[in-house]
């Protein structure tokens, strides 16, 4: 946390009765600069508000109302929601950013661990391997979120209740699952909501079988579940694809259409180094005046040419293997945990010399963790590279969770604004009938 950020903190807690209460509850979510933009007002002439020396116009009050989504009014710590599979917090600001207070966190990675706990200073103890807490030891919650492995679904008990003619459903067939701890906690606290990431190939996973257990088993529970396949393109440099399935216990009207989604995204430009910015740590250095990325970034002439070679000799046999190189006006193929083996799917073009690999710092920018007006991530000085670009390979673009939390949100704490208008009841199909409807589209 930055003296701005500590600076703006004491401020809102020093609000005055005269400060209006929906400046109070601005300056709750945004920094004061944050809502003076909003505002268009100075600096100074928002602290003098704060204070009690004079009151804004109705009008100035009426630009805060357009400028804030009906969740971002929620005040801090309105609703509660828990982080299971957390990786490095993703997830966890996107919910935090509506107003949201983390309660558990779950995550088995030490790396990660320790970068989670540099970002998010509460505390808070975090929890290790979720398959050894019982699921009433997990505190009482609003909304679960989770980004769960995708791990196959054994024939083998569903087979012997079959022999023995006993019923069964989803929920016995995702028992001896990570994804099924996730269901005992949702069947054993009863959260409002839920929202789980996972990659785009999870409903093709196992010929379709293990998104219909899934979906089937979140349904038996009763829950109203909503999934979207959402490109981050919009939000950030990048092609990454990946699947989210919102749920709520109470049926509503829910629609991922109701994002916003940017028309015009990002170039690399905007998360590449410049040469005017602060040098950080072994990222970049400062050479004649300029901010540059480190040597240690660019590939060594043997092992581009070995790329090279590589991508060649796959063009050949007609394969899509290689790599890839990029200039500022691109905008780049998926960031994987595998980056920090050659960052051959994400490479940048240098003039006079081989291509270099992304830094840690611009990976933060590149999957939305690092924006304008925003601190930045915190990447743990002892954290090796390795590491960090397994972190922000295995996790979630932000930008995009904070306008699922938008829309998702409300439709929790204030389900009866949003009531459904028709509620179709989950019923089981048998299994291949399951497989035949996941094929075509239902």
């Amino acid at each position: 946390m930055t003296a701005g950020d500590k600076a703006d903190i004491l401020t809102c807690m020093n609000t005055t009765e005269q400060t209006p209460a929906k400046l109070q509850q601005a300056l709750l979510i945004y920094s004061q600069a944050e809502v003076a933009s909003m505002l268009a007002v100075s600096a100074r002439q928002l602290r003098r508000w704060i204070v009690g020396e004079g009151t804004p116009k109705p009008a100035y009050l009426e630009r805060l109302d357009t400028s804030m989504s009906p969740s971002q009014v929620i005040r801090h710590g309105a609703f509660r929601f828990i982080d299971l599979f957390a990786g490095i917090g993703g997830l966890r600001r996107g919910f935090e950013s509506q107003g949201g207070k983390c309660v558990f966190t779950s995550e088995w990675d030490t790396h990660a661990v320790r970068t989670y706990d540099a970002n998010f200073r509460d505390g808070a103890p975090i929890w290790g391997d979720i398959t050894a807490l019982p699921p009433a030891d997990v505190p009482d919650h609003d909304i679960l979120l989770a980004g769960f492995p995708c791990q196959p679904f054994s024939l083998a008990g569903v087979s012997k209740k079959n022999s023995l003619g006993r019923a069964h459903g989803f929920l016995d067939e995702a028992q001896g699952t990570l994804f099924f701890n996730v269901l005992s906690i949702l069947k054993e606290k009863r959260p409002d909501g839920f929202l789980l990431e996972n990659v785009k190939n999870l409903k093709g996973h196992d010929g379709g079988r293990t998104y219909m257990v899934i979906r089937g088993a979140l349904e038996e529970l009763g829950y109203q579940v909503e999934d979207r396949i959402i490109d981050s393109r919009p939000w950030v440099p990048q092609r990454r694809e990946r699947i989210f399935l919102v749920g709520f216990k109470k049926h509503v009207r829910f629609s991922f259409d109701d994002m916003h989604v940017p028309k015009q995204g990002p170039t690399l430009g905007s998360i590449l180094h410049s040469a005017d910015e602060q040098p950080e740590g072994h990222f970049t250095k400062v050479v004649r005046g300029r901010t540059v990325v480190d040597d240690r970034y660019t590939l060594s002439e043997h092992l581009w040419q070995y790329l090279q070679d590589y991508a060649a000799k796959h063009r050949a046999a007609g394969n899509g293997f290689g790599c890839s190189v990029f200039d500022k006006d691109d905008v780049a193929r998926t960031l994987s945990a595998r980056y920090h083996k050659d960052g051959s799917e994400i490479l940048i073009a240098q003039r006079g010399k081989p291509p270099r690999r992304l830094t840690p710092r611009e990976c933060a920018r590149l999957m939305g963790f690092d924006r304008a007006r925003r601190a930045p991530h915190v990447i743990p000085p002892t954290m090796s590279d390795t590491q960090a670009y397994r972190q922000f390979g295995n996790s979630v673009v932000v930008p995009i969770v904070e306008e699922i939390a938008k829309i998702m949100v409300p439709r929790v704490l204030k389900p009866e604004e949003y009531q459904s208008d028709a509620v179709v009841p989950f019923v089981r199909q048998p299994r291949a009938r399951q497989i035949e409807m996941l094929g075509a589209g239902v």
